[in-house]
């Protein structure tokens, strides 16, 4: 893989994995507009491991009582705000990866990658965050994170195994469905992405143990790197941009690449 790439690739990943306009959509373009190859898995890790390092650094202040939260979790004391914290982050990572090993073990995640559901999935799920967005009162912050929210919302994050859905755009829609505020529900979206990247990657590295050789080490570093600087600028971004505007902007461009993609798969 060349160097050029290798950047073109990470860059991609990491601005579109935590805005809400699905990274898989991006990716499926990618190779047909220029003309590259698969990335393979052990990529994919890397890049995942970059993003992962932004939203940890962006969101430093709750990882720390994410931390904090443990001994106390683990104690049982959930009246712990820290520990309340990271037991209703755990709670809602549940059903993406019961979720996620189903698709694994019965082999249904590949026949889901294919440019028609990646479309038709970005269309949809644009809609239902215009609709989400656009329709709920703003009357909740992450002080009142309930269980109930946070199972509702892992399902909804559940559904972003499907490509083109955006994981980030789905759990942004299941929060703001439930009255969360646009940053909050941006917030507690990024937040929940924290043990899911943990959980894929995870399950993505199983499949390259082993495999990996120092030349693909060296690209995996620089892929790493690059999407670390492109997945907290892009966090950085969103979050000011929120402020002041609505998920509007980001679903008309998730229409316009929904029909670029769709052109792509029936022409």
């Amino acid at each position: 893989m060349t160097l050029a790439h290798l950047l073109i690739l990470a860059i991609v990943q990491g601005i579109t994995e935590f805005l809400p306009v699905s990274s898989s959509g991006h990716l499926i373009l990618l190779p047909a507009v220029m003309g590259f190859d698969d990335q393979g898995t052990a990529l994919d890790i890397a890049v995942h491991v970059g993003t992962l390092g932004a939203v940890m650094l962006y969101f430093c202040a709750d990882m720390m009582r994410m931390i904090r939260g443990i001994v106390p979790l683990l104690r049982g004391n959930l009246a712990d705000p820290d520990a309340r914290l990271t037991f209703l982050l755990v709670i809602a990572t549940i059903p993406v990866v019961i979720f996620g090993l189903a698709l694994k073990l019965t082999g249904f995640v590949d026949a889901l990658r294919s440019p028609v559901v990646v479309g038709w999935s970005t269309l949809i799920f644009g809609l239902v965050l215009y609709w989400a967005d656009r329709t709920n009162p703003e009357i909740r912050t992450a002080k009142v994170w309930t269980v109930r929210h946070a199972i509702t919302m892992g399902l909804w994050q559940a559904i972003a195994l499907i490509p083109g859905a955006s994981r980030s755009g789905v759990t942004i829609s299941g929060a703001r469905a439930l009255g969360y505020t646009r940053t909050e529900s941006a917030r507690l979206a990024m937040l929940m992405s924290i043990p899911t990247i943990l959980a894929s990657g995870t399950l993505l590295a199983g499949d390259v143990v082993g495999e990996a050789d120092w030349n693909l080490a060296r690209q995996a570093a620089i892929a790493a790197a690059f999407a670390f600087v492109a997945a907290l600028v892009a966090l950085i971004l969103m979050m000011r941009l929120l402020r002041s505007i609505s998920f509007t902007p980001y679903v008309v461009y998730r229409i316009f690449l929904a029909v670029a993609i769709l052109g792509y798969a029936y022409l």
